[in-house]
């Protein structure tokens, strides 16, 4: 039997059937999932009943408002996180980015329907000159990322620089950090909780599994307010294949003139009277952003 009277709790961290929660009252608790109700993820607002052996059960897993998902070896999605708010792209001068990686990641991101923000971190190694390189040009780049719209914002766990406009951006939302390994990820989350052992202590010592708590997708709380998400490795080796019919909707600045070639079906490549193909043309579209883009188009671009 389990008692019927539930109350709501936030899902902390989720592995098997079983994962730990985040009560109202603010404490963390183990909880079984029930396999009729389904395994609910790391940041879903589940209710929880208590069961005839003390321990708390999952009785019902609120609708999500997104996934946040991670790449297989196949390219396969696989969902390890629910109801973000935003996603942290960090990049840094070391290592340099890769050509074509922001707008992968920024696909990505744009394709889950969760907001990016762009974070250049280790601004204290200063900046390479753009030329051959092209993650150095990926740096060049930034300017044009605000242009489009988005949040780039400058941080150094060395100088304290941005740090406090990231806690500002953070505030009462659900985050989450991807990036490749080395652009310090884990100092800028340091930085951001200070209390990160102890919050992964109680985690831990609440399901009984600490083994897990370093390998597992966690969502820790925000002394300003809000949630971060912690998940090892997410997106360092790539992200899902990524369809041709979300390339264009990805890229904010196509927006204005999709719909408006000759060809429903233009891919905006090598078709004739291509809208998109014209506002670079005319300057309205950047031609770098479109190269990217044509890059993107092809299978293993």
């Amino acid at each position: 039997m389990t008692d019927q009277r539930k109350s709501e709790a936030l899902v902390l961290v989720s592995y098997g059937s079983q994962g730990a929660v985040l009560l109202s009252n603010g404490s963390r608790k183990k909880c079984k999932f029930r396999r009729n109700v389904g395994r609910p993820f790391c940041g879903d607002h589940v209710d929880v009943a208590r069961a005839d052996d003390d321990t708390l059960v999952v009785e019902f897993i609120h609708p999500r408002r997104n996934y946040f998902v991670r790449a297989d070896e196949r390219q396969r999605q696989h969902i390890i996180a629910a109801n973000l708010d935003q996603v942290l792209i960090v990049i840094a001068a070391s290592p340099l980015p890769s050509r074509d990686l922001m707008e992968r990641y920024l696909l990505a991101v744009h394709s889950l329907g969760i907001q990016p923000v762009i974070v250049l971190n280790k601004t204290d190694l200063g900046l390479p000159e753009p030329g051959s390189d092209a993650g150095a040009n990926v740096l060049a780049h930034l300017p044009d990322y605000r242009s489009l719209g988005y949040t780039v914002v400058r941080t150094s766990c060395k100088t304290g620089e941005g740090i406090s406009e990231l806690q500002a951006l953070l505030k009462d939302r659900t985050n989450i950090f991807v990036g490749q390994s080395g652009v310090g990820k884990s100092s800028l989350i340091n930085h951001l909780l200070p209390d990160l052992d102890i919050q992964t202590g109680a985690i831990s010592s609440s399901t009984g599994k600490g083994t897990h708590t370093t390998t597992s997708t966690m969502l820790y709380q925000i002394p300003e307010g809000g949630f971060l998400i912690d998940s090892p490795g997410v997106w360092e080796y790539g992200i899902w294949k990524l369809d041709r019919e979300d390339l264009a909707a990805g890229f904010v600045e196509f927006k204005p003139w999709l719909g408006q070639c000759r060809f429903n079906n233009c891919v905006h490549a090598t078709e004739p009277d291509c809208a998109i193909k014209r506002a670079v043309e005319d300057g309205h579209i950047l031609e770098w952003r479109y190269q990217s883009y044509r890059r993107l188009l092809k299978p293993n671009g």
